[in-house]
């Protein structure tokens, strides 16, 4: 914590709390647009008469959207607001969940798929800029992991809809209700949070540091009084003051130098892709599709879908509490041990399966149930690290004058990795020569150098303003 930083009154407490709980509204739906499409891979496959090349793409779509919406959203955000552009995903997030069930071909439903992915690109940078941007140095790391707990609700109740809409139903792939398909159904349950996201934002401010960039002090004054108090709203307000007057006006040059850019870009891209590359998406998009392959049914595999979820849920609870306290820096460590170790287990489990007809795996019971524990320690390691630290530390590692572009090249970089691995995995999957194993085998990998990454180039940032963050 800052010398300087006074306790927070109660009354702006409770505050700071309400409009980070409102901001990572935009998680919830990025964890539940990123779920849904769990349970919807057999139903796209079903109509739109997809490969395993199509079906990846109708999955990875989305991501190419949320590439240009991490990007346009943190450039745009420091001409627009931050809230403005989590308004623009709110009404994105609309379209999308209902365009994506009505859509009757392939090309229809990529579309909206994109579409999505823009709001989920805008909204994984915006939430925790946002709340870097008003939340008290002592806090922010408790209050940006929010963010993460958001989104791994979203994908658990986006597992929980799929599981209980599929055996509503009796599978994905059959009617429901009103004549339409189940899978259908998944997508048009988002239209709930969507829209009250979007209600939610009118009720928050303007972030302090947009305002005084714009030279609305007065504003920014208004919104620090209410965030930390009026004496130390007023010291907070000075700090922005001279650290923008000292890094002149934010341009997206300034992230360029040295090699093309300037070390700490380059820090945040690897923090962003090295999230990716130990594979988590894999589990998150295809996690029904993997189970099957592993032998499991449709409904056993929906329903270790929502265990994962909520243990996932539980990892988070825990980095919550500890992330102001152990630092970011240990915690990545930890997890980047965790994932190489479990991923490593989870390779070798699958080793032992025998092929069967289909491309199946037939795992015997002991084996799969250590597959089973370890793909979800793996999960509990990445949910405890990666998956909240990365945003957390992306929000508040880079000085005032950078965050909008450091956080536009990092968003974009982590969605193309995302896209990447999303793309590859069916492919890996339907090719003899690579499957579970080599798939997994090449996650182990990543996790383990990524352990290094951390060790040599990440420093804390537990604890600093984000004026302090111009050093």
């Amino acid at each position: 914590m800052s010398d300087n930083e006074a306790a927070v009154p109660g009354q702006a407490l409770a505050f700071v709390v309400f409009i980070s709980l409102v901001a990572t509204l935009g998680g919830f739906l990025f964890g539940y647009d990123s779920g849904v499409i769990n349970g919807t891979v057999d139903g796209l496959r079903t109509a739109f008469n997809s490969d395993s090349v199509g079906t990846g793409f109708n999955v990875a779509s989305m991501l190419l959207g949320c590439a240009f919406g991490a990007a346009g959203a943190g450039l745009a955000s420091d001409a627009f607001g931050r809230r403005a552009m989590m308004r623009v995903a709110a009404v994105f997030f609309i379209i999308s969940a209902w365009g994506s069930g009505v859509a009757g071909t392939s090309l229809e439903f990529v579309l909206y798929r994109v579409l999505g992915g823009v709001a989920v690109g805008a909204a994984s940078v915006m939430a925790p800029a946002y709340i870097s941007e008003i939340a008290p140095a002592r806090l922010r790391g408790r209050l940006s992991t929010i963010q993460q707990v958001a989104i791994i609700c979203g994908l658990f109740m986006a597992f929980v809809a799929n599981y209980l809409i599929a055996g509503a139903a009796g599978a994905s792939t059959e009617i429901w209700m009103w004549g339409f398909e189940a899978w259908r159904w998944m997508f048009w349950m988002e239209l709930i949070p969507a829209s009250l996201f979007l209600v939610a934002l009118f009720f928050i401010p303007e972030s302090p540091r947009f305002l005084v960039a714009k030279k609305r002090e007065d504003q920014a004054k208004t919104v620090l009084d209410r965030a930390l108090g009026e004496g130390e709203g007023a010291r907070v307000l000075k700090e922005i003051g001279q650290s923008l007057a000292e890094g002149a006006t934010a341009k997206f040059s300034d992230i360029f130098g040295g090699v093309v850019f300037k070390p700490i870009i380059w820090i945040g891209i690897g923090l962003a892709v090295f999230q990716q590359l130990v594979g988590i998406n894999v589990v998150f998009y295809y996690g029904a599709v993997l189970w099957q392959a592993a032998g499991f049914t449709e409904d056993q595999a929906l329903l270790v879908n929502v265990l994962s979820g909520g243990l996932s849920i539980a990892a988070v609870a825990v980095g919550l509490l500890v992330i102001d306290k152990i630092g970011r820096k240990p915690m990545l460590a930890i997890g980047s041990a965790g994932m190489a170790v479990t991923l490593a287990v989870v390779a070798y489990a699958f080793s032992t399966g025998e092929l069967i007809e289909g491309g199946s795996l037939n795992l015997s019971d002991e084996n799969g149930r250590i597959a089973l524990y370890a793909a979800n320690a793996y999960v509990m390691f990445f949910n405890f690290s990666w998956g909240p630290v990365m945003w957390v530390m992306l929000g508040e590692m880079f000085p005032n004058r950078l965050r909008g572009s450091g956080l536009a090249v990092s968003g974009f970089a982590q969605w193309i990795a995302n896209f990447i691995i999303t793309m590859t995995f069916p492919i890996m999957l339907a090719a003899p020569a690579i499957g579970l194993v080599g798939a997994y085998g090449v996650y182990a990998l990543f996790a383990a150098i990524s352990l290094v990454f951390v060790i040599i180039y990440v420093r804390e940032t537990k604890g600093k303003t984000l004026e302090e963050m111009e050093g």
